[in-house]
């Protein structure tokens, strides 16, 4: 299988989300045009220096990279040789990535099968660390991409974070703010330290508890807000 049709396998699912109803997208618009070796390139980049994120470039990351993103019969010499290049330090990833973003931002499905690719060569030696993560997010931003749909990649890999505020709040990333707002109020009626002891009829002792969940509700709600630019919006 070539590197594009490995790509494009990768980028089926982004598709499937990204699809209009009624048709006039298809997989070919999920994949790279043909022989832009520009794209190519910029792919082995990417990896290559996201291996070097952590400061390690694994066996494994580099076998993965050749599974993920596979080059057609010939090219794996000259492959190995642009990753072995770039690997040697992440300075200069920024480039790789407004290079792709700028090709072929109408094809979100094909950039969010790169950063799902990315993430597979990051998983690739049994953890991904601090640092490939601020790699990962960074790519996202330079692809266009938001906090939510970062995060909702993020999860299909790594699942939901502990401390995903929708996940505190109890919802799911594509609900209403409205809807968000009333989650918020119903979980602080339920949690406040002033309401607890009567609405759960706990003893004082909890009261601690109380003040660390109402906490992580506050922090949560304050976190979507900003992220759906409420900011100055009264409740």
């Amino acid at each position: 299988m070539s590197i594009w049709s490995q790509l494009s396998s990768v980028a089926r699912r982004a598709f499937e989300d990204d699809a209009a109803p009624g048709g006039g997208v298809g997989p070919a618009l999920c994949g790279p045009d043909p022989n832009d070796l520009e794209f190519t390139a910029a792919i082995v980049g990417l990896s290559a220096k996201l291996a070097k994120a952590d400061g390690l470039v694994t066996i494994d990351e580099v076998a993965a990279f050749s599974r993920v993103f596979r080059s057609a019969p010939g090219d794996e010499a000259a492959i190995r040789r642009v990753f072995n290049i770039a690997r040697q330090t992440v300075i200069g990833y920024e480039n790789y990535a407004r290079r792709i973003a700028r090709r072929y931002r109408d094809r979100p499905c094909l950039l969010e099968g790169v950063l799902d690719g990315l993430f597979q060569i990051a998983a690739a030696d049994g953890t991904i660390t601090g640092e490939e993560i601020a790699y990962l997010k960074s790519v996202a931003d330079l692809f266009g991409f938001n906090e939510d749909r970062f995060r909702r990649i993020k999860a299909s890999h790594l699942g939901p974070d502990a401390d995903d505020p929708y996940l505190v709040l109890g919802l799911a990333h594509d609900v209403s703010f409205e809807q968000v707002r009333a989650a918020y109020r119903r979980l602080m009626l339920e949690n406040h330290p002033d309401t607890a002891a009567g609405v759960k009829s706990a003893p004082r002792e909890y009261e601690p508890v109380a003040n660390e969940k109402s906490a992580a509700i506050t922090t949560a709600y304050a976190r979507i807000r900003a992220e759906r630019g409420f900011l100055t919006r009264a409740d």
